[in-house]
C-alpha cells in the first residue's frame, strides 16, 4: 500500500526514518488497528457503543467503525503526515502544553496574542481539565506562553516540534487532504465515532466528510468528547494502541470512571 515495507521500518528502523511524521503517523495507525484486531476476537468482551481517537487517532476509529477501509485509511493518513511536513516547511509554527490554566483561559490568551501579532495561534488540543496544548506561528505562540506564565499558568512546554498541527497555519494543507478524502469511499460507521471537532457522534457519510475536512485546523475537543460519553452512561474506556495516555488524561477527566488500556 504505501510502496515500502512498513512492518521492517517498525521492528528494525532507523529511528530517524521512522520518528519522520510521514512514517511515524502510518506506523502509529496501523499499530494501533493492529491491537484492536487482536481484542475484538477476544471472548467475553462487549461490543463497543461509540468509538474515539485523538488527533491521529480518529482515523484508526473511522476504520474500527467501518467507515474507513484499512487500505483507505492507511493512504489518508500516509497523505496526511506528507501534507502537515510540507505545511510545517512552508509556514514553520510550534506547539506548547499549558498546565493549569483553563481552556477557555487559554482561549482568551490566544485571541490576546492573535491580535497583538496578527498572527494565529489557538488552542489545539483540550485534553483533559488543565492540560490544554496551543498551537500556531512562533511570534504569536511566544506572546500566548508568556501570558500563559503571566497568569500563573502551572507549567509551560514548548513543544519539540515545528508543525503547528490543528491550527490555522495548516489550512492549505487541509484543503489538499480533503481533495484526497473527496476522492475516498467513505460509509456510515457502524457503530458512533466521537469527532474531534464537534465533541458529538458522527452518524452518516456526510458527517464523517465534514470532520475529516475540519480536521487539520481544528481543536481536539477531547474533554468534551470523555464528558458526551459519559453523559451517555458509557461505564468502561478501553484504550487500543501505544502507551497509556488516553487512559491518564480520562482519570483527570473522570476518576470514577472505569480504565483500561489494551496493545499486544
Amino acid at each position: 500500500l504505501l510502496g515500502f515495507p512498513l512492518s521492517k521500518l517498525c521492528f528494525e528502523g532507523p529511528d530517524e526514518a521512522l520518528l519522520d511524521t510521514v512514517n511515524q503517523q502510518p506506523a502509529i495507525f496501523v499499530t494501533s488497528l493492529a491491537a484492536w484486531s487482536v481484542l475484538k476476537e477476544e471472548a467475553n468482551r462487549p461490543d463497543p457503543s461509540f468509538f474515539a481517537g485523538h488527533s491521529l487517532g480518529e482515523f484508526s476509529a473511522l476504520v474500527a467503525a467501518g467507515s474507513l477501509s484499512f487500505a483507505d485509511g492507511v493512504r489518508l493518513v500516509r497523505r496526511r503526515g506528507e501534507l502537515m511536513k510540507a505545511a510545517g516547511e512552508r509556514e514553520p509554527g510550534g506547539m506548547a502544553a499549558i498546565l493549569g490554566l483553563s481552556v477557555e483561559e487559554l482561549a482568551a490568551i490566544c485571541e490576546q496574542a492573535t491580535a497583538a501579532t496578527n498572527r494565529p495561534v489557538q488552542v489545539a488540543n483540550d485534553n483533559c481539565p488543565g492540560q490544554v496544548v496551543i498551537s500556531g506561528d512562533n511570534a504569536a505562540l511566544d506572546v500566548a506562553t508568556a501570558l500563559a506564565e503571566a497568569a500563573n499558568a502551572r507549567k509551560v512546554v514548548r513543544l519539540k516540534i515545528s508543525i503547528a498541527a490543528h491550527s490555522q497555519l495548516m489550512h492549505s494543507a487541509a484543503e489538499e487532504f480533503f481533495a484526497a478524502v473527496a476522492d475516498t469511499p467513505i460509509h456510515a460507521p457502524q457503530v458512533p465515532v466521537i469527532a474531534n471537532a464537534s465533541a458529538q457522534p458522527l452518524r452518516s457519510e456526510e458527517a464523517v466528510r465534514a470532520e475529516l475536512r475540519a480536521q487539520l485546523t481544528a481543536a481536539v475537543r477531547w474533554t468534551e468528547s470523555m464528558t458526551y460519553l459519559l453523559s451517555q452512561d458509557v461505564d468502561n474506556f478501553v484504550e487500543v494502541g501505544p502507551g497509556e495516555v488516553l487512559a491518564g488524561l480520562m482519570k483527570r477527566i473522570d476518576r470514577k470512571a472505569s480504565r483500561d488500556t489494551y496493545y499486544k
